[in-house]
């Protein structure tokens, strides 16, 4: 009896801080559908492309609970085999922790004349290095700056371009003129010695980073400014020592560029910022009217700072078929209230909102 009580009190507790971790998220997950089975399956489900930091293993523990005839043969490339292991049939399901580019899109319809269905499992990290973490806006601390809009930034991170990739399919309807560059800190409403000053840009060289910078901020293009600089993340790109040490690292970006540049403007993550005392972070909108978001954890996870990311599925699914049962199944778990709860469990991501969930589930009919 006393072991007994032991345990259940042992499991109130995980639940008690459980329950707190995703309230202190800014989000109720008890507000997410349980995952009652719709059916019993059985079978085996093949996984290709990322292991999520751990999460995939914990879903699938769970999901094994309450669905034990399920096995997972799971194959642990990169997010950049997700396509190839579809492609080539060795996958049911192909896992990323980042937007998929042009050529995963272009790809996987050459190889099935149809797109993939796409899954957004959960929300990208707010400030843990390479977890998809949300792209913040630093500026020198000195500048007045203190907000922009999604145009504004493609005004100044951008360049005119005649359309714009949305998946595969090119888009004319979002091109845009060199009329809408802005160049200066006087077109962003900045006076006195700001007013006729350049505005340097910084940034990533290319990455899944800097795809999802050109998807959110360009609309799917991949025109930017003239003077724009690029720089990578020291210990995941190959660089090269120059005289003073490592100077194309996003740590020199911000350290030793963007805090003396007085007009200068960069994108990187809360991490990586996190220590550098000359920058500052801006507030973004979606649109005119729309509200300014400053990136904390509560904003990204809500999903209401625009540039927070997220992580995914991609599963075969010919038009008019419905998916396989096993493999419906197991993402209905994910896109439960216990899927989610696994996703805190983890400590690598932010759990989705109800809306997001909801919205997921309807692909899944």
């Amino acid at each position: 009896m006393t072991t007994l009580r032991a345990i259940s009190c042992a499991g109130a507790l995980a639940a008690t801080l459980l329950f707190t971790a995703g309230t202190a998220l800014g989000q109720d997950l008890a507000s997410l559908p349980t995952y009652e089975p719709g059916q019993k399956v059985s079978g085996t489900i093949r996984n290709f492309g990322s292991e999520m930091n751990g999460l995939l293993k914990i879903w699938e523990a769970g999901f094994k609970k309450v669905q034990p005839g399920v096995q997972f043969d799971d194959k642990f490339p990169s997010s950049d085999a997700w396509a190839s292991g579809l492609e080539a049939g060795v996958a049911d399901i192909g896992t990323s922790g980042r937007e998929p580019a042009l050529t995963e899109y272009l790809s996987f319809y050459e190889t099935f004349n149809y797109e993939p269905l796409e899954l957004t499992v959960a929300t990208g990290a707010y400030d843990i290095k390479g977890r998809t973490w949300a792209e913040v806006i630093y500026v020198n601390k000195a500048n007045p700056l203190s907000k922009l809009t999604m145009k504004q930034l493609d005004g100044i991170f951008g360049a005119a371009r005649t359309g714009a990739y949305r998946g595969f399919k090119w888009h004319p309807e979002y091109a845009r003129s060199a009329k809408e560059n802005i160049r200066t800190w006087g077109q962003l409403g900045l006076t006195g010695e700001w007013a006729d000053k350049p505005i340097q840009t910084y940034g990533y060289a290319w990455t899944g980073m800097t795809n999802f910078f050109q998807m959110k901020v360009f609309g799917g293009g991949d025109k930017w400014n003239e003077n724009y600089r690029q720089y990578a993340e020291y210990g995941t790109k190959m660089l090269s020592d120059g005289p003073g040490g490592i100077t194309g690292s996003i740590k020199h970006m911000l350290t030793d560029e963007l805090s003396n540049d007085k007009y200068g403007i960069a994108w990187t993550g809360i991490p990586h910022a996190a220590d550098v005392s000359g920058v500052k972070a801006v507030a973004l909108a979606e649109a005119d009217g729309r509200p300014y978001v400053t990136p904390t954890r509560e904003t990204v996870q809500n999903r209401t700072y625009p540039l927070t990311r997220s992580i995914y599925f991609f599963l075969k699914r010919p038009p008019g078929e419905a998916l396989d049962p096993k493999q419906r199944e197991f993402l209905r778990y994910i896109l439960s209230r216990q899927g989610q709860e696994d996703v805190v469990r983890n400590g690598n991501y932010l759990p989705l909102t109800a809306e997001v969930v909801a919205e997921m589930r309807r692909k899944l009919e």
